[in-house]
C-alpha cells in the first residue's frame, strides 16, 4: 500500500495543504508527500498503485482521484484540476499517463 513507501505523516499534511477545490500543485504535493525523494522504483510502485484499472495508465478519470490513492479520505481533483494535471504529465498527447510520463512528472 501507499504507506509502506511514503510516510503516513507525510501523506496526511500532503493532502491536508491542498483541501481547498483548486488549489492542487502537483510539484509541490508530490514534495511534501516525500516521492521525490523516492528511487525510480519506488516511484514507479506508486504509480501502479494509483493506476486502479491496472491498464499500464493513469487516464483522466482515474487522475481525478489521485490524492484517494494517497488517502482514502481525501477530496477528489476538479474537473480544471484534472486537466492541468493530465496536459503537465501527457507528454505525447494521448489522453493518458503512462509510467514514465508519471515520473517524469514527479521529477519536475
Amino acid at each position: 500500500s501507499m504507506t509502506d513507501l511514503l510516510s503516513a505523516e507525510d501523506i496526511k499534511k500532503a493532502v491536508g495543504a491542498f483541501t481547498a477545490v483548486d488549489s492542487f500543485d502537483h510539484k509541490k504535493f508530490f514534495q511534501m508527500v516525500g516521492l521525490k525523494k523516492k528511487s525510480p522504483d519506488d516511484v514507479k510502485k506508486v504509480f501502479h498503485i494509483l493506476d486502479k484499472d491496472k491498464s499500464g495508465f493513469i487516464e483522466e478519470d482515474e487522475l481525478g482521484f489521485i490524492l484517494k490513492g494517497f488517502s482514502p479520505d481525501a477530496r477528489d481533483l476538479s474537473a480544471k484540476e484534472t486537466k492541468t494535471l493530465m496536459a503537465a504529465g501527457d507528454k505525447d498527447g494521448d489522453g493518458k499517463i503512462g509510467v514514465d510520463e508519471f515520473s517524469s512528472l514527479v521529477a519536475e
